[in-house]
């Protein structure tokens, strides 16, 4: 491997196209999300399978992120191919859901779902690394970058609705299957980050990221504040619909939401405060967004609220990536968004289901359950900020 002081300084030029193309990327990565979250249950019924496998089948990406995933990042990080791994998962994504879309059977469905996710849910940690290292590498900001993904997202959500009514149901699946093929073509223009692993990839990497207190917090910190937003994501259109609040204004709400993430992403350069400090800001937003949430306000209220989004989600994510640039080292990055979206994973698995034993009691309520979890998730990481800006470690160093 080539010294440190031999790796070139990039250019400005390098730095721009590898932030276009990894914007792209990242657009095909979240749009093809946008369209399956609408459309895949739908197709699921078109074909005859009932609520109990619809159930099960869609239980399964959960899963495999804290059980699947981690495999696939870690094996993809000891064998320094992540864009390579990026490729390959792109490829054999879009091919498991034309596989998916010849099915009919629910147990057939469910086997060729699950084994398409063992290799479509690591895309997403897969892409952050390679985007972390680009950060790292190029002196970029990640929040522009990512938020073509959020505005992809909501494009293909909106797409999605408006081609439910000339589409057949039966045919959806195709959407989404090419939504993939999209993505994975975009896949192949990503620049190779080779210089960015200027050491070898320790053999005991696992065991040095999970014995890292600062790693943990990060880690833990992340996901109770993401996890907060369980009920919000399983029964906020519910509870809307029961206080009356017509389709296109449930369908407005949450676009307001996600403006406002990506208002936040584009923003997030100027932002001069500590990355610990800003995912403290971002628990206390949520703390304070569930609680309003939990009193069932009224629309206009609710719709301020709904812009606490940009706060609570993507404030917590530029805050959270900022600690993992400075916190893990580059060439275990990959490793580490690997376990980062396994321990989120496990959250809001379990969360989402005394989310629902809960509902079911308190109805808004819940909302007061997140927002104990958020303000968890901010003391964990006030009370070890010091670490932060005292230990800070190197993304490019070895250790």
């Amino acid at each position: 491997m080539p010294a440190e002081s031999q790796i070139p300084i990039p250019s400005h030029d390098a730095a721009r196209r590898f932030a276009a193309r990894l914007a792209a990327f990242y657009a095909t990565l979240f749009g093809m999300t946008g369209v399956h979250l609408p459309f895949f249950t739908v197709w699921l019924k078109a074909i005859g399978i009932d609520a109990t496998w619809i159930g099960i089948i869609t239980a399964v990406p959960p899963v495999t992120r804290f059980t699947v995933l981690p495999l696939v990042t870690g094996a993809a990080e000891r064998r320094r191919m992540l864009r390579g791994a990026i490729m390959l998962t792109g490829f054999a994504t879009a091919f498991g859901f034309f596989v998916l879309g010849t099915q009919r059977e629910a147990l057939a469905v469910l086997l060729v779902y699950a084994l398409t996710c063992c290799v479509w849910t690591p895309m997403v940690p897969l892409t952050d690394a390679y985007a972390l290292r680009g950060v790292a590498r190029y002196g970029l900001n990640y929040g522009p970058l990512r938020l073509w993904g959020s505005a992809a997202f909501v494009v293909g959500a909106l797409g999605s609705g408006l081609l439910l009514g000339y589409v057949a149901q039966v045919h959806l699946i195709w959407i989404i299957a090419g939504a993939t093929v999209l993505g994975a073509i975009v896949g192949l223009t990503l620049q190779p980050l080779d210089h960015a692993a200027v050491t070898s990839a320790p053999t005991h990497g696992a065991r040095r990221l999970l014995r890292d207190p600062g790693f943990l917090v990060i880690i833990v910190s992340s996901a109770l504040i993401q996890s907060s937003h369980a009920a919000y994501y399983i029964f906020a259109s519910i509870a809307w619909q029961q206080a009356g609040f017509s389709g296109l204004t449930i369908a407005g709400l949450w676009a307001l939401g996600v403006i406002a993430e990506i208002v936040l992403f584009a923003l997030s350069p100027r932002f001069t405060l500590p990355s610990a400090v800003l995912v403290v800001i971002a628990a206390a937003s949520a703390v304070a967004r569930w609680t309003i949430t939990a009193q069932d306000p009224p629309l206009p209220i609710l719709a301020l609220v709904q812009l606490g989004h940009g706060l609570t989600f993507g404030l917590t994510q530029v805050g959270i990536m900022g600690l993992m640039v400075r916190q893990v080292p580059t060439q275990m990055m990959a490793r580490g968004q690997g376990y980062l979206t396994a321990c989120g994973g496990i959250f809001a698995s379990t969360t989402s289901i005394l989310c629902g034993v809960v509902y079911a009691r308190y109805g808004q309520g819940v909302y007061h359950m997140m927002a104990a979890m958020a303000a968890l998730g901010g003391l964990v990481m006030w009370l070890a900020r010091d670490r932060f800006t005292h230990h800070p470690h190197s993304a490019a160093s070895g250790g």
